[in-house]
C-alpha cells in the first residue's frame, strides 16, 4: 500500500465496503457521541468521516489531537445506517473505522477556526494565508480561478490562438499608472520597469507575422487598492489579432466570454449579444462608462428645461434627472434613504418630485416649477402618474457620478433592478484625449497607442477633445472587465497622436524606438483587448472584493502580511545596486519635544 494513501478523502463510496484503506488529511471536526468518537478528515479532494471505538489506540489518539492537523489513518470502510446517510456528502453512504493513526504534522493553537468560517479579520487571514485557504469558500475560489484559467486556455487555442510569453524586465511605458521599477546592478543608474501591461511586445508579435496571440500575462501596476482593483499585481487574459476591425475582436471575445460564463456562472442568463453604447451615450444616460445595466432605469439630460428657469438651483446647471416608476405607494422614507445615499455620494442634497394623478407635481421643488417646466419635463421623461422624479445639478462629471449611483440604488430599492443575470455591454467611442483637471494639458485619455477615428487627418483638423479612438471596454454589472483596441501601426500618425499629448518627437524616439522602428518594417494593422482574470473571477464566484478570488493578495496598503514584504535591503545590497536610500521627511507632530 502507498505510504501516505490508497484513496483520497473525497473519493471512498458504498462500492468500497470491506475494502481496507488508507486515507490522509487534515483533522476538519471532532464530535464525542456517546463515548464513540467521530472524525472529520480532509483533504483537498473531500471530506470523509471517520469512527474510533473506546478503548482502542486510535480512539486516544484521535482524542488528543488539535484541529488541522495532518494525519494519516488506516482502517476498514463500513457502510453508515440509513438514518445515518448523509446527502450532502459525496462520501455520505460510508465512514472509516480506524485501525492506525500517524501524525504527519501537528497543528499549534490556530489563530482562528478553519471549520466553522467564523468572521476572521482580514489581518488574521492575510498574515495566516495558508490556513484561510483552507476554509471551504476560499478553497473553491481558488479551485474556480484554475478552472476559468484553463477553460479559457482551451476556448482561445480552438480559436486560433498561439500561447506567448513575453518579458517581464523592460522598460516603462505611458499605461496610466506607476511603474515598478527594477534597480539595474549591471547597468549603475538605470531602471527596468514591470509591465504594466504586455502593450508594446504583443503588437511586436503582430509585427513579427504570429497573427493571433494570447497570454494569461501578469501586470504590474503599483496603484491604490479598491474592492475590484488589486495592488501591486494582477491577471489578464492579453489578446492581439492582425488584420481586424473593431467588430472581428468583439465577435471572438464575445464568444469567449459567453461560453466561459455560461459554464461556470451557475446557470445563470448572459445576455448575448452584447449591447454596443457610445461612451458619451452611456456617460449621460447612466453616469458612468461601466453601467450596470441590470438597472432598468436611466438617466435623461434635462438641462435646457431649465436654462431660462426661474429656479436658481438649476438655471445654468447641467441637471440630470431620473423618472422612476410606480412610485405611488411609496413613503416618504423611501425618498428620504434615497437623498442620504446621494449625501453619501457626494451630493448637497437630492431633489425630488412626485408626479400625481392630474400630472400636477408634489414634493420640495415642485413650487419653484412653472406649467411649462412641468409640462416640457414630463415630455422629456416619458413620465406620468405614479412616477417620481429626481434631480441632480452641478458639473457634469460630479452630478454623473452622483446620479449614476443614484440610478441603480433607486433601481434596487424601487423594483426595478434585474437578480442573477451577466448582463454585458460594449462601451465604444473612447475619447482619444481628456483635459488634466489641474495642469489644463492634453492627455490621453485611454490607451496611448490607439488608432485615432479618422487617422492622420482628424489630428491634424479637429479639436483634440473631440476625437475619438477605435477603443472599447467590456463592462459587466458595472464591474469593467476589459479594455482594447485597435492599435495606431503608422509611425507619422503615433508621432502626432503623442504630440498632441506634449510629447516631443525625441521624446517619443527614445521611449517607443522599438515601436517605431518596427513600424517602418512593414506593420499590420492590428488591434486586441486584456481582459481581467480577477475580476471575471470576482464575478463568476460572486464575490464583492477581489483578494477573495487571489490566493496570496497584498492588503490595503499593499503589504504580504505573509511572507513581510515590502522589507528593508541591507546596505551590502543597496551599495551592489547603486543606491542610496532617502526617507520621507517625518511629519511635525506638533507637540513640543
Amino acid at each position: 500500500m502507498h505510504r501516505y494513501r490508497s484513496h483520497t478523502c473525497g473519493a471512498l463510496r458504498a462500492s468500497d465496503v470491506g475494502a481496507t484503506v488508507r486515507l490522509s488529511g487534515w483533522l476538519h471536526n471532532r464530535r464525542n457521541l456517546g463515548g464513540i468518537l467521530f472524525v472529520d478528515l480532509r483533504d483537498h479532494y473531500g471530506i470523509v468521516q471517520l469512527v474510533a471505538r473506546p478503548d482502542t489506540p486510535a480512539y486516544e489518539a484521535l482524542e488528543r489531537q488539535s484541529k488541522e492537523s495532518v494525519l494519516r489513518v488506516d482502517g476498514v470502510v463500513l457502510a453508515r445506517s440509513a438514518e445515518n446517510v448523509n446527502p450532502e456528502l459525496p462520501t455520505g453512504a460510508i465512514e472509516v473505522e480506524v485501525s492506525a493513526i500517524e501524525v504527519l504534522g501537528a497543528a499549534d493553537p490556530l489563530p482562528f477556526p478553519v471549520f466553522p468560517e467564523d468572521n476572521a479579520n482580514e489581518e488574521a487571514r492575510l498574515s495566516n494565508r495558508v490556513l484561510d485557504l483552507r476554509r471551504q469558500r476560499m478553497h473553491r475560489n481558488i479551485m474556480l480561478r484554475s478552472a476559468v484559467i484553463a477553460s479559457i486556455r482551451r476556448r482561445m487555442t480552438d480559436a486560433g490562438f498561439n500561447e506567448m510569453a513575453t518579458p517581464i524586465l523592460s522598460a516603462t511605458s505611458p499605461e496610466g499608472a506607476r511603474d515598478f521599477l527594477v534597480p539595474s546592478r549591471l547597468h549603475p543608474g538605470k531602471f527596468y520597469a514591470l509591465p504594466q501591461a504586455p502593450q508594446q511586445f504583443k503588437q511586436l508579435l503582430m509585427i513579427s507575422g504570429f497573427d493571433r496571440y494570447f497570454q494569461i500575462a501578469p501586470c504590474f501596476r503599483d496603484e491604490d487598492s479598491r474592492a475590484d482593483r488589486s495592488p501591486g499585481e494582477f491577471y489578464q487574459l492579453d489578446v492581439e489579432m492582425s488584420f481586424v476591425e473593431q467588430e472581428d475582436v468583439f465577435q471572438v471575445i464575445e464568444q469567449m466570454m459567453t461560453g466561459l460564463f455560461e459554464e461556470f456562472g451557475g446557470g445563470l442568463p448572459v445576455t448575448s449579444p452584447f449591447p454596443r453604447i457610445p461612451f458619451r451615450e452611456s456617460m449621460l444616460k447612466y453616469g458612468s462608462d461601466k453601467p450596470d445595466l441590470r438597472a432598468k432605469l436611466e438617466l435623461t439630460d434635462v438641462s435646457h428645461v431649465f436654462a431660462g428657469s426661474g429656479f436658481k438651483a438649476f438655471a445654468g446647471k447641467h441637471v440630470r434627472a431620473l423618472a422612476v416608476p410606480d412610485t405611488a405607494g411609496q413613503p416618504r422614507k423611501f425618498f428620504d434613504q434615497l437623498g442620504d445615499y446621494a449625501a453619501e455620494q457626494g451630493a448637497k442634497g437630492l431633489a425630488w418630485v412626485r408626479v400625481g394623478d392630474d400630472l400636477a407635481l408634489s414634493g420640495p421643488i415642485a413650487k419653484f416649477l412653472t406649467e411649462e417646466d412641468v409640462k416640457a419635463l414630463l415630455g422629456e421623461l416619458n413620465a406620468g402618474p405614479g412616477h417620481a422624479i429626481f434631480f441632480g445639478a452641478g458639473e457634469f462629471d460630479e452630478v454623473s457620478k452622483i446620479m449614476g449611483a443614484v440610478r441603480v440604488e433607486a433601481a434596487k430599492r424601487a423594483g426595478q433592478f434585474e437578480e442573477n443575470v451577466f448582463r454585458f455591454c460594449w462601451i465604444v467611442d473612447f475619447p482619444m484625449y481628456e483635459r488634466n483637471e489641474d495642469t489644463g494639458a492634453v492627455e490621453f485619455s485611454h490607451n496611448p497607442f490607439s488608432m485615432p477615428q479618422g487617422g492622420l487627418e482628424a489630428l491634424e483638423t479637429k479639436d483634440p477633445l473631440d476625437i475619438l479612438a477605435w477603443q472599447y471596454d467590456i463592462v459587466c454589472n458595472g464591474v469593467e472587465l476589459s479594455s482594447g483596441a485597435i492599435r495606431n501601426h503608422e509611425p507619422d500618425v503615433m508621432y502626432k497622436a503623442f504630440e498632441i499629448a506634449g510629447y516631443s518627437r525625441e521624446t517619443v524616439e527614445a521611449e517607443f524606438g522599438g515601436m517605431l522602428r518596427a513600424f517602418h518594417l512593414g506593420a499590420p494593422p492590428h488591434g486586441g483587448i486584456a481582459p481581467g482574470v480577477d475580476r471575471i473571477v470576482m464575478l463568476l464566484a460572486d464575490e464583492p472584493n477581489i483578494r477573495e478570488t487571489i490566493a496570496f493578495p497584498l492588503n490595503q496598503n499593499a503589504q504580504d502580511l505573509l511572507m513581510g514584504a515590502p522589507s528593508e535591503v541591507g546596505e551590502a545590497r543597496l551599495r551592489e545596486l547603486h543606491l542610496n536610500i532617502r526617507k520621507p521627511a517625518a511629519k511635525a507632530s506638533g507637540k513640543p519635544e
